[in-house]
């Protein structure tokens, strides 16, 4: 793998963080409504049931249409289109304090999703194929990650100020904290135009050769990997039933939950970049591309425990379950995303992030909806039975992969072609 690690602002560095900084603001709109979407719908006398379901809803839809818009983007190669329709659907966030309607709010909620299944597949494209040959996929995904956390932690602290600055009604105090999220909306946008100028103007995406991949095909250890990710994620828990537990057993308050929810984008930022490091040394060590993926052994058995340590009583256990929870964000925004540019062929890229994004979306979808309806039921031990059986999977999943991966490594040894 070249590098270029004497420059230090080469152009791919740049996209890089051009990239990570529009992500930054990104996170700082939307991530701030989903530390507190959760709170503000039990407000609104909305079950867990509905909330999980709405919010598995979402997921699928931001995920199962980045098939479309992978696709899209292959062929028409408009990826700016993308970019700038995606980022513009955030507006709908801010939205949100204008209303207390629920089927409104679900709307809001589902458009804010499709927005950013417009926008991914064509940003992950772009910032692969500079990457993987200059600065390394792990450190490239891992270093947006952390610029991106940066965002998500900031945002929530929008109300985590309000809350403890305004002495309005809790109602209130929620809309004062969406509509607040103009203001980083609006320089958000403002970004978007300067990146796409800056890097059109100096041609920092013009080195991406599309025809050298074509003979490529999608090999076997993508849709194990597939595999993989759907039952890693399908047993995770999402902050929208971590969220409602802690307010429905009133074990924080509302101002506390938000600041939770940033500590643990910190540890997922800081995760991304060191996980994202380590990813890229295996694969020098191995000499394959695929040699980093032996860095996801962990997350199967940290999901594991996340149901046992957040869904209780013990605040130190639930502060530990969200550091966790921050490790494991960070290791699926950062190297699930670099793998996919190490074993797919850069012309099929965005099919593949379509393809990938679907499973996982397809996983949040059934895990979120399920594990609100089990919560309802007070089945705390039917969540940690389901989610026991799925993370068993992906580790049988997770071991047949790194055996594709060995072979792969003792046929290049032996000069032989692999094709995993």
């Amino acid at each position: 793998m070249s590098r270029n690690s004497g420059k230090r602002f080469s152009p791919a560095v740049t996209v890089i963080l051009l990239f990570g900084i529009i992500s930054l603001l990104g996170d700082m709109v939307y991530e701030s409504a989903r530390g507190a979407n959760s709170q503000y719908f039990n407000l609104l006398s909305v079950s867990a049931a509905q909330v999980g379901l709405v919010f598995g809803i979402g997921e699928f839809l931001g995920y199962f249409l980045r098939l479309l818009a992978g696709v899209a983007s292959d062929k028409s190669g408009k990826h700016w289109v993308f970019i700038f329709v995606g980022y513009g659907m955030l507006l709908v966030v801010p939205l949100m304090g204008f209303t207390m309607n629920w089927s409104i709010l679900v709307i809001l909620i589902l458009m804010e999703r499709i927005g950013k299944a417009l926008r991914n597949p064509a940003k992950d494209t772009i910032l692969s194929g500079v990457a993987e040959n200059q600065v390394g996929t792990g450190f490239a995904f891992g270093l947006q990650e952390a610029l991106d956390q940066v965002g998500a932690l900031l945002g929530p602290l929008i109300f985590t100020l309000v809350f403890s600055l305004t002495n309005q009604n809790g109602v209130a105090q929620y809309q004062l904290g969406y509509k607040l999220l103009f203001i980083p909306f609006v320089f958000l946008m403002l970004f978007v135009l300067y990146a796409y100028r800056k890097i059109k103007s100096n041609g920092l995406d013009s080195g991406i050769d599309q025809k050298e991949f074509r003979s490529e095909r999608l090999k076997p250890i993508f849709w194990i990997y597939t595999a993989f990710t759907f039952f890693c994620t399908l047993g995770f828990v999402n902050f929208s039933v971590i969220g409602y537990h802690l307010k429905a057993d009133r074990l924080l308050s509302d101002g506390n939950i938000t600041l939770l929810y940033s500590g643990a984008m910190a540890v997922d930022a800081l995760a991304a970049l060191i996980i994202g490091k380590l990813y890229d040394r295996l694969k020098e060590k191995t000499g394959i591309k695929t040699g980093g993926l032996a860095v996801l052994g962990a997350i199967p058995f940290l999901t594991l425990l996340l149901p046992f340590l957040t869904i209780g009583s013990s605040m130190a256990l639930i502060v530990i379950g969200m550091m966790f929870f921050g490790i494991v964000m960070g290791t699926h925004e950062a190297i699930m995303r670099s793998a996919i540019a190490d074993i797919t062929p850069f012309y099929k890229r965005g099919t593949s992030y379509g393809i990938f994004n679907t499973g996982y979306g397809l996983a949040l979808f059934i895990g979120s909806a399920l594990m609100g309806w089990l919560y309802d039921l007070n089945q705390t031990g039917m969540i940690m039975a389901f989610i026991c059986v799925a993370e068993a999977i992906a580790v049988f999943l997770y071991f047949k992969m790194i055996h594709m991966v060995r072979s792969s490594r003792r046929q290049k040894t032996d000069g032989n072609s692999s094709d995993i």
